[in-house]
């Protein structure tokens, strides 16, 4: 019988601490990324799980000017309406946080789920479609732990136009949008979230999300 790697005590309290130190980060160094360190990022996202072993997930790098600049102006404006609708101060404070990551970051890296794809055969999504863009989601969280593994900062920016995104970026129509990453090297770590440090909200405790049947 083959065993795996043993994963011992001191390995379990870093992972802990990993997990505890992994931040969305807003705020980025100048400094550029390694290609070969986005590449690592990239292959550890690929080992994330997928339903059927389809590997759903998209990478798109945005070097382009133009496109990062329609991405900007994209989350400007649908910032603008989400403020207008909420009417929260505190809000126009979490956008320009999200502001300084698009401008300041070195790499953008969009995440899509091909809907289209064969490999997997369908298994494991054909009472449940929506697995392949759950895959996509664990392959953006696994390459989040990774990053932070090597000191390097992820900003996911959610307040966007999928569908903007995707005519931007110029992929295809069968390609659900996940998340625009913004990737580099962060100016400060902290191991509490910066929506807490600032009063948004707290992190509630375990007990409040286990229910027992």
């Amino acid at each position: 019988m083959t065993l795996g790697p043993a994963f011992d005590e001191a390995f379990r309290e870093q992972l802990t601490a990993l997990l505890a130190w992994r931040r969305d980060v807003r705020h980025f160094s100048r400094a550029p990324l390694p290609a070969e360190a986005l590449a690592r990022l990239v292959g550890s996202a690929c080992l994330a799980p997928s339903v059927g072993l389809s590997q759903p997930w998209r990478f798109v790098i945005v070097d382009d000017a133009e496109r990062r600049a329609a991405i900007r102006e994209n989350f400007k404006r649908c910032n603008a309406e989400a403020l207008a609708a909420q009417a929260l101060d505190r809000a126009a404070d979490y956008a320009r946080l999200k502001l300084a990551g698009l401008d300041e970051a070195p790499v953008h890296l969009a995440v899509f789920a091909d809907r289209s794809t064969d490999q997997g055969h369908g298994l494991g999504r054909r009472t449940m479609p929506e697995m392949t863009e759950y895959s996509a989601v664990a392959a953006v969280h696994t390459l989040w732990l990774a990053a932070r593994a090597e000191g390097i900062g992820v900003g996911w920016v959610s307040i966007l136009d999928a569908g903007l995104v995707a005519s931007t970026l110029g992929v295809p129509s069968e390609w659900k949008f996940i998340g625009y990453l913004c990737i580099g090297y962060p100016e400060a770590e902290d191991d509490e979230p910066a929506l807490q440090r600032a009063a948004w909200e707290r992190r509630r405790p375990v007990e409040d999300f286990l229910i027992q049947r």
